[in-house]
């Protein structure tokens, strides 16, 4: 990899790297910082400036920037590596909030490890009334397949239990809560959704998609004081990781409420760029001004919609066009009608909104791209720069469509890694060749917004960057890399998390590198990203977390 080298110059230093707030003007000096340029090169630079405000004023040698910063605050950051802040695509920040204060399945690795976590978890919190968690993969159990109520009510039955698939495409219930449910034999499969039954046609437990509301529906709503927990949880993991600006996958009224309220009193330590769940009740209520570009000083933005045309994967809800290959007789789920889909997102687009739906299997994909085929033109809306999240199973003729309309490939660098184990067994040899397929989208010039799709993911950006580039697990496995063809370069991952994540939600004039005008948004981590092993990459510590000028974390 080449990279460009602004010369430095010394520069004595007068206070060390610590914990201070947006005064006056900063420099940062001493760094080995990398950031992209506005040609998406990759520059090193040794000092950056920024004012009271939190914009960058300088950046580049240390002489430079100390010319231009003469009575700045001065902070060394004793050579240690300095990048620009990561954006997380596509994440669900209640989701993560909620995550790390519920039970916690993630890493489980067998049914009976789980039962026997969800009792512990149980008879631990004995005033909840529900008992809420998420992360069970009957995949990683190796049970070939799903769980069964009767298994939840051998460790729980005096009080209601869901807990969330990994992907949260699938739930799994124990008897009182089918019964709340009012989930029965008779109960007929909701449209977009599935209730798995055993052969005398009795719910088993596990309801996949849309099929989830008929719990959802009946489970206590959260309180402002307990979404106040969520997401202050939530933002502290947020910074941990590096992950200065996030786009949230989905929100309504409630969350809209706090991240506003969050902004007006300072709070909000990470920059939300949100998307409304749907084009029903909340859109209505939220959109009735038009998009939100800017809230809190560049805080919060809400001018994206979030819809759904498939489910995942893993529960083999992802709609494919021909059956899946360990399931012959199940093409997944369309959640949608072509007419029904068109209908919600030529609506978001009318209003002005860009349009991000989630689509895993080719099917999906395929709906989408011809009713964004017919729609933009018809809307005349190229300019909202939509999205299809995820991106993830795609016929080899309609990757080059994403090109030819415009649209936005916003995908998950880990669900790769995570789906390894799975993923030709559902969809096959052939298909394979179009899923999790980075370097075709990038070949033909497509710009990938990554992220991570936390909680179903870790949030860690370094995680995604790591099996971008090596198309490997933490374990290093396989050896040779998971379809290595489709690998993305240490500097077009890079990108993937800053520059093109900030294109995709129509913020690189003022996020994604450290140049001047842009927010001071950066981090300082514990290793050389450009110059450590690809293969421990994962590894990366972050020491601090800038946003704004301000320190919203420090190791």
């Amino acid at each position: 990899m080449r990279v460009r080298q602004i010369p430095q110059c010394s520069l004595f230093v007068l206070a060390a790297l610590g914990s201070l707030s947006a005064h006056a003007d900063t420099v940062i000096d001493n760094a080995n910082g990398y950031t992209l340029n506005a040609k998406g090169e990759l520059v090193q630079f040794s000092a950056l400036a920024f004012d009271d405000s939190g914009r960058i004023i300088a950046v580049g040698a240390s002489a430079d920037v100390a010319a231009k910063a003469k009575n700045a605050r001065r902070i060394d950051a004793q050579g240690r590596t300095v990048l620009p802040g990561l954006i997380d695509a596509h994440g669900h920040v209640f989701g993560l909030g909620q995550q790390l204060t519920q039970l916690d399945l993630f890493r489980t690795t067998s049914l009976e490890q789980a039962t026997r976590a969800i009792g512990e978890y149980a008879r631990a919190n004995p005033g909840h009334a529900w008992i809420r968690g998420r992360g069970w993969n009957q995949e990683n159990w190796k049970l070939g397949r799903f769980p069964t109520a009767a298994e939840l009510d051998a460790v729980v039955s005096d009080r209601p239990v869901w807990l969330e698939r990994v992907d949260g495409h699938a739930g799994w219930a124990n008897s009182q809560t089918l019964k709340l449910a009012g989930i029965t034999k008779s109960t007929p499969d909701p449209v977009g959704g599935k209730i798995i039954r055993d052969a005398n046609g009795e719910a088993t437990g596990v309801l996949v998609d849309a099929a989830q509301d008929l719990v959802v529906k009946v489970l206590p709503q959260q309180t402002e004081a307990e979404g106040r927990v969520v997401l202050d949880r939530a933002l502290q993991e947020i910074a941990r990781v590096g992950i200065t600006s996030v786009h949230d996958a989905g929100i309504g009224v409630f969350e809209d409420r706090l991240y506003r309220a969050y902004a007006d009193g300072g709070k909000l330590t990470a920059r939300v760029y949100a998307m409304i769940g749907g084009t029903d009740k909340d859109f209505d209520a939220l959109a009735k001004n038009g998009p939100l570009k800017d809230y809190g000083k560049g805080m919060y933005a809400l001018r994206s919609v979030k819809l759904y045309s498939d489910g995942a994967l893993g529960s083999r809800g992802a709609a494919l066009i021909k059956p899946y290959s360990d399931e012959p007789h199940s093409h997944g789920l369309l959640f949608y009608k072509k007419e029904q889909m068109d209908a919600m997102m030529s609506k978001a687009m009318r209003k002005g909104y860009q349009v991000n739906v989630h689509a895993i299997g080719d099917a999906g994909n395929h709906q989408l791209l011809d009713i964004y085929q017919k729609e933009v033109a018809v809307t005349k809306s190229g300019a909202q720069r939509h999205r299809i999240e995820h991106a993830q199973v795609v016929t080899l003729d309609d990757i080059p469509r994403f090109k030819t309309l415009g649209i936005i490939p916003s995908m998950q660098p880990t669900h790769a890694t995570s789906d390894k184990n799975m993923a030709e067994t559902r969809v096959g040899p052939e298909r394979i060749k179009g899923a999790y397929a980075w370097r075709s989208f990038l070949h033909q010039g497509s710009r990938i917004a990554c992220g991570s799709d936390f909680p179903v993911e870790a949030p860690n950006p370094f995680y995604g960057i790591h099996a971008a580039v090596t198309r490997q697990d933490a374990q290093g496995q396989p050896v040779a890399g998971w379809y290595p063809n489709q690998a993305m370069s240490l500097k077009e991952a890079f990108r993937c998390f800053t520059l093109d994540a900030a294109y995709a939600g129509h913020q690189e004039n003022t996020l994604g590198s450290l140049e001047v005008g842009k927010q001071a948004d950066f981090i300082v981590i514990d290793q050389d990203l450009f110059k450590m092993p690809t293969y421990d990459i994962h590894k990366t510590g972050v020491l601090e977390t800038w946003v704004g000028g301000k320190q919203v974390f420090k190791k």
